[in-house]
This record gives structure tokens, C-alpha cells and sequence, in this order.
């Protein structure tokens, strides 16, 4: 299933994932059989939850998984101890789901917004703890569109390789084909978000998938479902995320009690998928296995005008400052950040928990 040749920049990438690796056991064996079974190529791994150490056993034991952090920040647990974020957890560690009342406060709060970023480094540093290759990051109900989250996670993903990441921007065919027009509606309402964090990640340098799809059918992307979205795969690097067990309900999780997990699993290992993506022709695997040739693609659409050569004349003298860059630094594409490493490094010699000095604040945009 995981073809190792040469894809071209206009030709076709796919990467098949499962969240909420590391929530419970079922969904533990899902994601090992599906991987073996060679329909799912990724996983996405949360830090703080009750079959976390099971998930990273499995992982290990599967040399063709490839396995990113899911941060988690709403209805789940967290990973530092609660009395140190007591705006983001209960006493029991447990972050609520109420996003949108949450999402006011990370603007409003300097005080949240600095607990907030000590548990997302809490995430990475446990995820590196691992020993596992880090593939990607995205964030449990992509609560990663919050432009705050945003900055956060791409500044701290900084120090562990710029880890690739998942644009929830879904072609808004597949909400008409699966007449969810709430969500139709919704995709529309969201798209002005999803190009600024776009264009927002790849000015960060940071890898990231042309389309994804799951969203609309969240749930329930059955073998209907995925058959759907195999046979009309656009150009560039598309995802697919599901939520598989080989058990559902509330043993799952209480929030997901309409999820059909059992059916996503099932989907991953019909053989009718298996052989749709082997028609396909596309490119399979993590973003780690994305062709160069996507890749550079992605840098070419959104690396800025390079600067033209400029002199100044001034009292006989001509101003080549350009010339004076190394070669690296003339190339369109060479990452241009702001600011400097000082920021992570005083970060890094914090408490042992990774929580941020008291001065050392963001701005909530």
C-alpha cells in the first residue's frame, strides 16, 4: 500500500489518520490493525489520556506508523498537574469542552494565555519524551484555528524540527454529497480563518496538507464515506482523519457516544478501500513521506517576492547590502522568522513543569 516512487507536483499524496491515538485501548488495537492491514498510514497521539503508554508500546512495534502529537486543550485531560493551570483543568486534570467561552478568555487573560502555553510545551516535551519520530501536530477539535493557539504551537513546535500540520480546510463538495448543510454552511463561514492560518503556516516554514476531509462526516466516515473522497481526490497532499475503535459508545469517551467507531474501523480494513487507493495512484504514508516535489511546490506558492538588488548612491558610494547576504539567504525560499532564539531559550530554563516567567507574556493575536 505504501508506494516509495517518485509522485510529481502535480500528481497526488495521501495520508490516512487516526485521532485520539492513546484514548483507550480499542481504539489502541484499531490503529494497529488498520496500520497492518496498510490502509492507515498515520496517528495522532494524546499525552495525558488513560491508554497513552499502551499507544506508544503499539507504536513502536510499527515501523510503518507514522505518529504525531494531538494537543489536547478542550474535553480532555491534561498533561501538567492541575494546581499549575488551574484556569485550564479541574482538580481531577480534566479541561472542559466549552471552546467558545474558552477561546474569549485565551484573548482576554495574559494569565491563561500563559498557562496555556506551559501545558502545550508540557504536550511536545512528552511526545519527544517518546522516543518516537515526530510526524505531525494537530490539535483535538482543531482548536488550533484560534489564532492565539496558533502562534503558540507554531512557536514552541520551533524547538522539536517544525513538526508538519493539518489545515482543517475541507473541499465543501463533501458536505453537499453527505447533505450536512449545517456543516456546508459552517466550512463557508470558516474559510477566510483556514487561509490565514494557511498562509500563517507556511510562512513558519511548516508542512501542511492541501485539503482534508473528515470533517463533515466526523464519526461517521464509514466505507461509504471514504470510497467517496479515494475516488475524487484533488491534486497535492490530502488527509484523511477518522476516530477508530474495535469498541464505541460512551466507553470511548462520554462526548462521543453518536460516534460509529467501529464503522471507521471497519472502513480501514475493507478490502474495497484498500484496492480504491491502489487505483488511485496516489502517493501513500505520514507527512514525513510527502515527495520534495509537493513540498517545494507549497514553498514556491508562498514564499514572498525576493528583494531586487538595490544601490544607493551616497557621496560616490553605492549601498550592496544585499550582496553582503550568504547564498542561503538570497533564496526566496530561506525561513525568515521574527525575533530571535532568546525567547525559547528562557522559556526552556523555567520550572521544571515548562511554565513560562510571570513577565515573559504574548500577545493574545
Amino acid at each position: 500500500m505504501y508506494k516509495s516512487a517518485k509522485v510529481r507536483a502535480d500528481e497526488r499524496f495521501l495520508i490516512v489518520t487516526a485521532d485520539d491515538f492513546g484514548l483507550h485501548q480499542a481504539v489502541n488495537e484499531a490503529v494497529e490493525q488498520a496500520n497492518r492491514a496498510g490502509v492507515l498510514s498515520a496517528a495522532s497521539l494524546m499525552m495525558g489520556s488513560p491508554a497513552t503508554a499502551d499507544a506508544v508500546r503499539r507504536a513502536r512495534r510499527l515501523p510503518r506508523l507514522r505518529v504525531g502529537l494531538h494537543i489536547v486543550l478542550a474535553d480532555g485531560t491534561a498533561t501538567l498537574a492541575p494546581e499549575l493551570i488551574p484556569a485550564l483543568a479541574d482538580s481531577n486534570g480534566r479541561m472542559n469542552g466549552r471552546m467558545f467561552v474558552n477561546s474569549v478568555r485565551f484573548v482576554l487573560r495574559p494569565s491563561i494565555r500563559r498557562q496555556l502555553e506551559a501545558e502545550i510545551r508540557a504536550q511536545f516535551a512528552a511526545f519527544a519524551k517518546t522516543g518516537l519520530e515526530f510526524d505531525h501536530v494537530n490539535v483535538h477539535k482543531h482548536f488550533h484555528m484560534h489564532p492565539t493557539l496558533l502562534g503558540m504551537i507554531l512557536r514552541i513546535g520551533r524547538d522539536y524540527g517544525r513538526p508538519a500540520m493539518r489545515i482543517p480546510d475541507e473541499p465543501l463538495w463533501v458536505a453537499l454529497h453527505e447533505r450536512r448543510w449545517s456543516s456546508a454552511a459552517g466550512g463557508l463561514l470558516l474559510k477566510p480563518w483556514t487561509a490565514l492560518m494557511r498562509q500563517r503556516v507556511r510562512a513558519a516554514a511548516v508542512a501542511s496538507n492541501d485539503a482534508v476531509f473528515g470533517i463533515a462526516a466526523s464519526g461517521a466516515m464509514t466505507e461509504t464515506a471514504l470510497l467517496a473522497v479515494v475516488q475524487r481526490l484533488p491534486a497535492g497532499v490530502s488527509e484523511i482523519y477518522l476516530h477508530p475503535a474495535t469498541e464505541q459508545g460512551a466507553e470511548i469517551a462520554p462526548s462521543m457516544t453518536g460516534y460509529r467507531h467501529v464503522d471507521e474501523y471497519m472502513a480501514l480494513m475493507s478490502p474495497r478501500v484498500r484496492a480504491a487507493i491502489g487505483a488511485a495512484r496516489c502517493g501513500c504514508g505520514g507527512y514525513s513521506d510527502i515527495p520534495q516535489t509537493l513540498r517545494t511546490r507549497a514553498a514556491r506558492e508562498s514564499a514572498p517576492v525576493p528583494p531586487q538588488r538595490c544601490r544607493v548612491a551616497v557621496s560616490g558610494m553605492q549601498d550592496t547590502r544585499n550582496e553582503q547576504l550568504t547564498e542561503a539567504e538570497r533564496d526566496p525560499h530561506f525561513p525568515r522568522e521574527e525575533g530571535s532564539g532568546l525567547r525559547a531559550d528562557h522559556q526552556a530554563a523555567g520550572s521544571a513543569h515548562g511554565v513560562p516567567d510571570a513577565d515573559d507574556e504574548d500577545p493574545a493575536w
